[in-house]
């Protein structure tokens, strides 16, 4: 039998301790979830402003500011001993980004930059960034690629582009190892009590409108589409977690200095007018038909992802149908409302 040295029998393989930013929210409390179900440390920070504690697994630690705070945020890798970081903070409603933009990219922009620069000081040197579709903007084409122009249309978008650039130039300079993760329309629900609070997205405001006896608001029918209302690509927040956990693990097995963008999204594309009829007919409120108000300005005609890179990256592909992320949702909004 061959000797074993003290050294090599002794020999200890660190393990990784991830910072989730934002983990108390909707989607970040799903990829917490999704993470220590899998075994890896976690340690939040999330200012809760949106969020909420009661989200997190029991036995993960909530570090409750901003990071905007630099001495905060030094302090939690510094005493957590932090080795990877999940950036999901952030504010993230177009709208609100139209109305105050100075607010946004001070939240999204220099937030980011601040936090980059706490975890490049602090030899931290894996990174996975939520970004958003909303970097393409609008565009012109059936599938969108990760190499499709990026044009966004709003200020959200505009500070998710931002954010992109930042993280590609840490990686280059500082040996930084990070995935852009750009999502597409979430939606739905491990459990009612991890279901989206926010009434900012069709789902939920079609949900808000049928339950109150109103119609349903569908913004244009006249588009260039099979039933003349918008298309999008609609993926399910448990697939969003299980590609962040995907992402973080590939991290491990990249050079430094690499940075991969990479879209989530179904591949598939469901019209507006679909979705509020299934909506409709998953919930059982189908008295009140969708009424049809003008077009948006912005509203892109189609929206849907090219999900081979991803798949091809890091062995992910969403594994929920539109059906199942109406019903989770609608057990959420149930249990909320």
């Amino acid at each position: 039998m061959r000797e074993i040295k003290v050294t090599e029998r002794c020999r200890i393989i660190p393990r990784m301790i991830w910072m989730v930013t934002g983990g108390a929210g909707y989607i970040g409390a799903h990829v917490v979830h999704a993470m220590t179900a899998a075994g890896e440390r976690v340690v939040v920070l999330d200012d809760l402003s949106t969020g909420s504690a009661d989200r997190l697994p029991k036995g993960v630690e909530l570090l409750v500011g901003s990071v905007l705070d630099r001495e905060l945020v030094d302090r939690a890798l510094r005493e957590h001993g932090v080795t990877g970081v999940v950036h999901i903070a952030g504010k993230k409603q177009v709208a609100e980004s139209v109305e105050r933009p100075l607010h946004y990219y001070r939240e999204n922009v220099t937030g980011l930059g601040t936090l980059l620069e706490a975890t490049t000081a602090a030899g931290v040197d894996r990174f996975v960034f939520s970004s958003s579709a909303a970097v393409y903007g609008a565009p012109d084409v059936d599938l969108v690629t990760e190499e499709t122009p990026c044009a966004p249309v709003n200020p959200y978008g505009e500070t998710k582009l931002a954010g992109e650039w930042l993280i590609r130039a840490a990686a280059r300079a500082y040996g930084l190892r990070a995935v852009s993760l750009r999502y597409f329309n979430v939606a739905g629900a491990a459990t009612p009590e991890l279901g989206d609070a926010g009434v900012f997205n069709l789902v939920p405001m079609t949900f808000e409108r049928l339950t109150e006896g109103a119609a349903p608001r569908i913004f244009g029918a006249d588009y260039p589409t099979p039933d003349g209302t918008t298309v999008r690509d609609f993926i399910h927040v448990q697939d969003i977690a299980a590609a962040h956990l995907a992402a973080a693990r590939r991290l491990a097995d990249v050079p430094a200095g690499t940075e991969l963008t990479l879209n989530i999204g179904r591949g598939e594309g469901v019209s507006v007018m679909d979705m509020v009829e299934r909506i409709r007919r998953i919930t059982g409120l189908r008295d009140t038909a969708p009424v049809v108000e003008p077009r948006r300005p912005g509203d892109a005609v189609r929206v849907v992802a090219a999900a081979d890179r991803i798949h091809r990256e890091l062995g992910w592909g969403a594994r929920y149908g539109v059906d199942e992320m109406i019903e989770s949702a609608w057990r959420g909004w149930l249990h909320r409302h």
